[in-house]
């Protein structure tokens, strides 16, 4: 069996370094999520602050060898963490980044085994996304006064977010090549770098066409661009480079405070407004899966449970008889 490798410090050219010491072969496989496998940044991140509390938990017991990992070890941590009452998401993200080294050391020929393969990963209890209702939506878009630049900047933020439902990093890597307003679609780049064409609404494709035009964007683009790929940016600061994921966050939670929703709103929530409200009004589950970039058409079946609470929601308030007898089942 080859020997696991040694401590090595992070990359710091790594998209997910932290400076770090961890062993070799945990910044290899870091580096194989990233280039082999097509992780995003914000994953690798995750990864990496996984990776770090795994191996600390082991350090701690005395295993400074990977190789020499059990089972047993992964259940005891799984425990331990829950003891230190951390969120059942935030364990199951834990476990499922630790079984992943391990599977990929064993696949590598690096251990003689996969101790993680038996492991389950802890359940989730299912959330319900939080929508807005189509009243809310419509005063958080009516929310930007002004027709300054980053005003137009900020309308066509939230349009697009609300409108087509795409994720925030989604928006903010939108280059100019990906925006086709005379057809009125959009490409995004989701999970996994996988490509999908969204069909752009004619509120968010005014906003786009606003923001792009004479007054929008031309107005923010600097005289040198201080970073390659920055001129290519839909999305662009107040300095002339990319709008990052912050800075868009930052962009829906001041008008969601100008609109009176700061403790209900993020970008996230936008998407789910989008699906909910698509599903309210008809939309085919399987066009959602599709518009949204789910993997899997179960997690767009999330929505229909919310479709169908608001739909008895509504009966229950709005018709004379709901509340007298059984309710609907």
């Amino acid at each position: 069996m080859p020997p696991v490798a040694e401590h090595t410090a992070a990359d710091p050219a790594d998209p997910a370094a932290g400076g770090e010491l961890l062993p070799l072969d945990v910044e290899e496989w870091l580096s194989w999520l990233a280039t082999e496998k097509g992780r995003a940044r914000s994953t690798l991140v995750a990864y990496r602050r996984d990776a770090r509390r795994w191996w600390a938990w082991l350090a701690d017991r005395g295993h400074t060898d990977l190789a020499a990992v059990g089972e047993a070890d992964f259940e005891a941590w799984i425990a331990d963490l829950r003891r230190a009452g951390l969120a059942p998401a935030t364990v199951a993200r834990a476990v499922v980044a630790a079984r992943s080294l391990h599977r990929f050391l064993a696949g590598e020929g690096r251990t003689d085994a996969d101790p993680g393969a038996g492991v389950d990963t802890p359940r989730v209890p299912a959330g319900l996304p939080k929508a807005l209702a189509e009243e809310e939506v419509a005063a958080l878009l009516a929310a930007v006064p002004g027709d300054d630049p980053v005003a137009r900047r900020d309308r066509a933020v939230l349009e697009v977010l609300y409108g087509t439902g795409i994720r925030i990093s989604e928006l903010v890597g939108l280059r100019l090549g990906d925006v086709d307003l005379e057809s009125a679609l959009l490409r995004a780049f989701g999970k996994g770098s996988k490509e999908r064409v969204v069909p752009i609404g004619r509120h968010a494709g005014d906003a786009l066409a606003a923001w792009l035009g004479p007054g929008g964007r031309p107005a923010l683009v600097p005289d040198r661009w201080a970073r390659r790929g920055d001129a290519e940016a839909v999305f662009l600061n107040r300095r002339g480079g990319r709008l990052t994921r912050q800075g868009a966050w930052l962009v829906v939670k001041r008008w969601g405070s100008e609109a009176g929703l700061a403790d209900r709103l993020s970008p996230h929530v936008l998407r789910h407004s989008c699906a909910t409200h698509m599903l309210d009004h008809g939309a085919d589950l399987r066009a959602v899966q599709e518009m949204l970039g789910h993997a899997s058409v179960s997690t767009t079946q999330v929505y229909t449970k919310v479709s169908t609470e608001r739909l008895f929601a509504a009966y229950r308030q709005a018709h004379p008889r709901a509340r007298v007898g059984h309710e609907p089942s």
